[in-house]
């Protein structure tokens, strides 16, 4: 559910004209729009588990010296279908996760520090002042 549609429940359940069978009826709503995102997230977690396991095979293989380190993980995006099929897609893709890489570094940075000093009252240009 999206933010604007908890404010239409919430305004809906302060409603003094609001009747029983309409609340059991949201409550009912409410609890199948759970019930549907528990299962989506039992899903994904699924999902991320499997990618961390071939993940996981594909480095180990690589420190032992397997032929083919990499089989793990091309099976596990072969089953979803996400094996980059040509070279615009391979190419989309590295720019994707160069992009995603350098967005995650910016995230990690610490947010600069605001300067604690008097602020200017003055604007810059032709002799335009703040009002007091």
């Amino acid at each position: 559910m999206t933010r604007s549609e908890f404010d239409d429940i919430r305004a809906f359940l302060a409603d003094e004209a609001t009747h029983a069978g309409d609340l059991l009826r949201i409550a009912r709503t409410l609890i199948d729009d759970l019930e549907h995102a528990r299962m989506r997230e039992a899903v994904l977690r699924t999902h991320y588990l499997r990618l961390l396991t071939a993940a996981r095979a594909t480095v180990a293989a690589d420190t032992v010296g397997e032929a083919e380190p990499l089989a793990f993980l091309k099976h596990e995006l072969a089953e979803r279908g996400q094996l980059p099929e040509d070279g615009e897609a391979v190419q989309r893709i590295l720019s994707d996760a160069r992009a995603a890489a350098a967005l995650l570094a910016c995230l990690e940075e610490p947010a600069p520090r605001r300067p604690r000093g008097m602020r200017l009252r003055r604007c810059v240009g032709t002799g335009r002042t703040l009002r007091r």
